[in-house]
């Protein structure tokens, strides 16, 4: 198997992703990691006289055969200063800069799989980067647009291979509730659960992915709703005949039990709180964010910025831990399924 190459982003270098990547991919030599982002904020961390986590490259032509930790540093990013633990518009500009050199990255062919550190989504906005965040910004530079990705988060534990973990896809991200009828649509259903079997045959999961219904009960057959009816029944109809595999719709309540006893895969749920509301009870610290349908896989922590822990020691690294290991699966450079 060739050796892979990671690119891992630092995201906003005043936040959690720095300190992340110096607990997380130091002497990790299971493939190349490309970092990319300012080194400075690298620089900080280290105590006096500490040798560098990484190695500093000038362009990705200088990448070795072997594996190790890479730093590619954007030149328009060198000599800014970052304000550790705040946020800051500069913060925003490395963020977006460096998403912008991993799209060439990805479609250059230097890198296989990309995994983002947390950055600001205001700050990303306000350096000039007019996108609601990772998603958005990546779907729209690789060519596939937001309609052509969907939200996936997953539980993950590689230590414990048996126990069952909840993995959610959403068709709608973060719209007001009152707007999520509206937008829950045949065409975003069928997307989604299209999206959701391909990722799971990828890692080799079968089983029926479980469909929540939009109202509480799934409506009751009318009585308290007819999306159901109208139209999660019918995309599922479809979704069987093109043999997908999925249950519902599904009542809300009961379904996330039956799944995080092993029944169900995946869940597709209709909104965020009805979705990640379940995930993090069992999840909390701990979850990979997957986006689904880009040409290449990328994984992010489930956790913002927590600026109000950075330079604490007290950060959980297993998110950033289970976001590496799926990217890993995900690219084929742990063994894994590509």
């Amino acid at each position: 198997m060739s050796m892979k190459t990671i690119c891992v982003t630092l995201g906003d270098p005043g936040g959690l992703g720095p300190e992340l990547v110096q607990r997380c991919l130091s002497g990790r030599t299971d493939a190349r990691y490309l970092m990319v982002g300012p080194e400075s904020c690298l620089k900080r961390l280290l105590e006096q006289g500490q040798t560098p986590f990484w190695t500093r490259i000038a362009e990705p032509g200088e990448l070795p055969n072997s594996g190790g930790v890479f730093l590619l540093e954007p030149p328009q990013l060198a000599r800014i200063g970052f304000p550790e633990g705040a946020p800051s518009m500069e913060g925003g500009l490395a963020a977006g800069v460096a998403l912008e050199k991993a799209v060439d990255l990805l479609q250059s062919g230097v890198a296989h799989g990309l995994l983002t550190c947390p950055l600001n989504k205001a700050m990303l906005q306000k350096a000039g980067f007019d996108f609601p965040g990772h998603t958005e910004f990546l779907a729209t530079r690789l060519g596939v647009g937001p309609e052509g990705v969907c939200m996936h988060l997953c539980g993950h534990d590689p230590d414990n291979a048996d126990r069952p973990l909840l993995r959610v896809s959403l068709v709608t991200t973060h719209p007001r509730l009152a707007d999520v009828p509206g937008l829950v649509t045949r065409e975003r259903i069928l997307r989604c659960l299209r999206l959701t079997r391909k990722f799971l045959d990828g890692i080799c999961l079968s089983g029926p992915i479980a469909v929540c219904g939009v109202n509480p009960h799934a409506g009751e057959s009318g009585r308290i709703g007819d999306e159901e009816i109208k139209t999660v029944g019918p995309a599922l109809e479809a979704a069987n005949d093109e043999g997908l595999n999925v249950e519902g719709p599904i009542p809300a309540d009961t379904v996330f039990h039956f799944a995080a006893s092993g029944k169900y895969p995946a869940v597709l749920a209709m909104y965020h709180d009805q979705g990640l509301g379940p995930l993090k009870l069992l999840h909390f610290g701990e979850a990979v964010n997957v986006t689904l349908g880009l040409p290449y896989p990328r994984t992010s922590p489930d956790h913002g910025t927590g600026y109000d822990v950075v330079g604490t020691g007290k950060a959980s690294t297993k998110s950033f831990e289970a976001a590496l290991d799926m990217v890993l699966r995900m690219t084929g450079a742990c063994g894994g399924p590509a």
